[in-house]
């Protein structure tokens, strides 16, 4: 739904129907941001009172109408151990980011993040909601082994799903050559990288790619890197970060670079 005429959205006959086109979306943040995004259609819209008068001042630029309801019947759908915030929104998917939208123009700074198999969602979810703080331009995302673009993963990111255009990929080391192509200098993140990520410049477009947690990057996916790089840690018994914590890691590193080259 874009902005316009007033639609109550506890009326609509897709309500109840979920499709295979239809995702859903909980907790308040993650919900207001999408209500929030002009490019999200609002198909059911499902609050407690404290919900509503949360997001009073979205549903009113949205002029969505909810359906209220009370936390039990969010337990009743989600389970109980959703931490739903009494927000629960079906919505359609967003449209896909296609790679070649993503070229660096002259002089631009762009910082994309790619993810090769990344599968777990709370993961994927604290990646996007880094990526909206350090202004990543988009997130790159393999098809097959990675969560769906809802629930979970939405929570986790914290509205950062409404605010970071995802690119979903058959092809992760093709994308890897689009992405060169279009200007971005590629970055492994490994634990065995000969050089630090903190020792290099970032002069232009940036992507940073992450593997698997438990595996890390594929064969083809590191090959298609100019560059693998470890973050520099203090040492000791525990050297290695859980993937979004390194992926916060590095883009704090590459963004304060760059303030600091200003």
């Amino acid at each position: 739904m874009r902005h316009g005429r007033r639609r109550d959205a506890g009326a609509n006959p897709d309500a109840g129907k979920p499709a295979a086109d239809t995702v859903r979306i909980w907790g308040v943040h993650a919900v207001e941001a999408a209500l929030r995004n002009p490019a999200r259609d609002i198909l059911r819209l499902r609050l407690t009172e404290n919900a509503r008068n949360r997001l009073k001042d979205a549903l009113a630029e949205r002029e969505v109408s909810p359906e209220l309801l009370n936390a039990h019947d969010f337990d009743k759908e989600l389970g109980r151990d959703v931490v739903h915030q009494g927000a629960l929104l079906s919505t359609r998917p967003l449209p896909a980011v296609d790679i070649a939208d993503l070229a660096v123009a002259s002089g631009e700074k762009s910082l994309v993040v790619v993810l090769d198999q990344v599968t777990d969602p709370h993961n994927v979810g604290a990646i996007l909601r880094s990526a909206a703080a350090f202004g990543a331009r988009a997130l790159v995302m393999t098809a097959r082994n990675s969560p769906p673009l809802e629930g979970v993963l939405a929570k986790a990111a914290s509205g950062g799903l409404d605010l970071v255009p995802v690119a979903t990929v058959v092809n992760l080391a093709r994308a890897l050559e689009q992405l060169a192509e279009a200007g971005y200098f590629r970055i492994g993140l490994a634990g065995e990288g000969e050089k630090t990520l903190e020792s290099q410049v970032f002069s232009g477009g940036t992507a940073i790619v992450l593997g698997a947690e438990d595996s890390g990057m594929r064969r083809l996916t590191r090959e298609n890197c100019d560059l693998v790089c470890r973050i520099e840690t203090a040492g000791g018994e525990l050297t290695s970060l859980n993937v979004s914590n390194a992926a916060a890691v590095a883009m704090h590193a590459i963004v304060s670079q760059r303030n600091d080259r200003r």
